[in-house]
């Protein structure tokens, strides 16, 4: 059983920073993938950014390059992303999630995930 648990949400300014964190437990031995995603209210879920089991692969959306800064601790069983110049457009609820594999070429596919948090709201407002 894996249990994952999402913390670091907020309501900020434009221009501010959050890092959320996610910690997993249960059954982590397998979780090798991981990705942070949002969904806004009427709108799909989209990805956000990923990171291999190692940390040397990380991908990014292109509207969050350059802010967003996706890391891992695999002894602590974490995976968090600082979130910085947020702007009101990144507003939505973000989810953790990982999968037992990896794949270079559908890590933005929520599909392939296989364990997913509860979600934490981030709010930003002009």
């Amino acid at each position: 059983q894996v249990q994952l648990v999402e913390s670091g949400g907020g309501l900020v300014q434009a221009g501010a920073s959050l890092r959320l964190s996610c910690a997993a437990s249960g059954r982590t031995f397998s979780m090798y993938g991981a990705g942070w995603f949002r969904q806004a209210p009427g709108k799909e879920r989209d990805f956000v950014a990923a990171i291999s089991w190692s940390g040397r692969s990380t991908y990014y959306r292109d509207s969050v390059k350059g802010r967003f800064t996706i890391s891992r601790d695999n002894a602590k069983n974490t995976v968090s992303l600082q979130m910085n110049s947020l702007d009101p457009e990144d507003t939505a609820v973000y989810y953790c999630a990982f999968r037992e594999d990896y794949s270079a070429r559908d890590y933005d596919d929520p599909d392939k995930y296989n364990y997913w948090g509860q979600g934490t709201q981030v709010t930003v407002s002009s």
